[in-house]
């Protein structure tokens, strides 16, 4: 089977000139997807060199391909990205790129079960070699762990009437596919006060089964201790709980002494490990906003390491 991995490379210059590109460096890109920010990066490359990795065995697949040109000086890594330092070992980074959340190619091939628009059997794993997916999610967990996950995650209003909803429907029969469960929801929230309802509860069973936040704050961490002085680490966000862990992750780390303010001398002994190269968000211009809608939600937050 062929995959089409041709989605525009979100704010890309942004990114190049973020990530301060050095033509000897050691990049990785945790998230390679379709390559098309790793394709500009290996294209500033003399002698440096770029680690790829992707959880999805299609995305790799086709940045095999797409990178073809490059292959000597680019090593895959079928892996999440949470797991960097056993990736990179002993070795020390220049730059780090995460383009956070799912891929327009996963939206976009109805089989994976991912889109609202398209009828499959529900499945939203980003790889698809783990046991939990979206049938697992929508027909296993409690009507409180549901209105947890959909509140949470998907900042959902109602919530608690679409879980009860779900599991109202359970009743019946197991809920299969896409548009069941699409369905389910446009029972509670009706389609004319907004044309795609379900789509915050989608979002939520998406990022349960990915376990999309939870691997963030500590991927940056691990992140930044694997980094060389001076090096750099690129987030593209799109929506406000990812930009929010990383904003706070950033802050965090770039903070130094954390002594309660009664103590007069400092304790802790905490530095700061590097700075927000933006103190805002970098967003799409408005050229890029009319060649590529995926772009309007899009936040990009650049760390720089000490």
């Amino acid at each position: 089977m062929s995959f089409e991995f041709n989605h525009l490379p979100v704010m890309p210059e942004e990114v190049i000139k973020g990530l301060n590109i050095k033509p000897d460096g050691l990049y990785f890109d945790g998230t390679l997807g379709g390559a098309g920010h790793s394709k500009l990066i290996l294209q500033r490359l003399t002698t440096g060199e770029l680690i790829g990795v992707d959880r999805d065995a299609d995305a790799l697949s086709a940045a095999k391909e797409r990178l073809a040109e490059f292959a000597p000086r680019v090593t895959f890594v079928h892996d999440n990205f949470e797991n960097i330092k056993a990736i990179i070992g002993e070795r020390r980074l220049d730059g780090v790129l995460l383009d956070l959340g799912v891929s327009s190619f996963q939206l976009d091939t109805a089989e994976r079960g991912f889109s609202y628009m398209q009828n499959a059997r529900l499945d939203m794993r980003m790889n698809r070699e783990q046991e939990l997916s979206a049938f697992d999610v929508v027909n296993g967990y409690s009507a409180d762990k549901l209105t947890q996950i959909i509140r949470d995650y998907g900042e959902e209003r109602q919530a608690g009437r679409i879980a009860r909803a779900i599991v109202n429907q359970r009743e019946h029969g197991p809920i299969e596919t896409t548009l069941q469960l699409s369905d389910i929801v446009r029972t509670v929230l009706p389609t004319y006060r907004e044309p795609h309802p379900e789509k915050r509860t989608f979002q939520a069973i998406r990022i349960e089964v990915n376990r999309e936040l939870e691997v963030i704050t500590p991927t940056i961490d691990d992140a930044i201790s694997c980094m060389k002085s001076g090096g750099r680490i690129a987030v593209i966000t799109f929506h406000s709980l990812e930009d929010r862990l990383t904003k706070q992750a950033f802050a965090r780390n770039a903070k130094g002494c954390i002594c309660p303010p009664e103590i007069p001398v400092c304790v802790c002994n905490k530095k700061p490990l590097g700075f927000a190269v933006n103190k805002k968000p970098i967003v799409a211009g408005e050229e890029e906003l009319k060649q590529n809608k995926r772009s309007a939600s899009a936040k990009l937050r650049i760390f720089e390491v000490y």
